[in-house]
């Protein structure tokens, strides 16, 4: 998946919405994979979401019939792939039938179940100076890649909580340790304590990202889905 560029200017200067389709809402350019970190070889719990049959954004499985993501994302014929490192192959399809937004949260509905390990959302927000965890299939480079076909995770330390979603959600914003999130990560997790704590919305491409905030919206992701 990548992240859009430029797509809302924020507080500061993190502007570049992560998602990758050409019929996600709100893009205006290529979304990028996680820049630096690792490969991931096991995530039960990864999505690869896909509009109208092409990649577009990272996601999770936090119910048998819900994925996670961003709502700049949705847009078109949409369908998954849940419970493989790889975006391409492996794992389970299904089609989205229907699919929900607050800010920068979307939930979509699956046409039939997947049995899985699920995502544990997070009732709050992580402490400022924590070291958390992000995934995606973004791309791995500034330019001249395409999103990657193995999910990778980075290492990124917590700024503050109080920063705002692409939607104007409350979001937190990170600081690199070892990579960060660029094109094609948006919907992607963001953990702290194995518990998912948010959802990539927007980055600067070098070192800041601010994921929308999963507690922010846990009553809303409740009431639709609920978890």
């Amino acid at each position: 998946m990548r992240i859009r560029s430029l797509v809302a200017v924020l507080a500061t200067t993190v502007a570049g919405v992560l998602g990758v389709s050409s019929g996600a809402v709100a893009k205006t350019g290529p979304t990028p994979l996680i820049i630096g970190g690792g490969y991931v070889s096991s995530a039960p719990w990864a999505a690869a979401v896909f509009s109208n049959g092409s990649f577009t954004c990272s996601g999770t499985i936090i119910a048998p019939q819900w994925v996670l993501t961003a709502r700049h994302c949705v847009g078109g014929s949409m369908s998954v792939r849940v419970g493989s490192v790889y975006r391409s192959s492996g794992g389970v399809t299904r089609t989205v039938t229907a699919a929900y937004g607050r800010y920068d949260l979307a939930l979509m509905r699956l046409n039939s179940s997947v049995n899985t390990s699920y995502v544990t959302l997070a009732n709050s927000n992580p402490p400022v100076g924590s070291t958390n965890s992000i995934y995606g299939w973004g791309m791995t480079c500034y330019s001249g890649c395409s999103a990657s076909n193995q999910l990778k995770t980075a290492d990124v330390r917590v700024t503050t909580n109080n920063a705002s979603d692409a939607y104007g959600g409350q979001a937190i914003r990170t600081t690199r340790i070892n990579g960060n999130a660029w094109r094609g990560d948006s919907g992607g997790p963001q953990f702290y304590n194995g518990r998912q704590v948010g959802v990539a919305s927007t980055a600067n491409g070098f070192n800041i990202q601010n994921y929308g905030s999963v507690a922010y919206n846990r009553s809303w992701i409740a009431a639709v889905a609920g978890v």
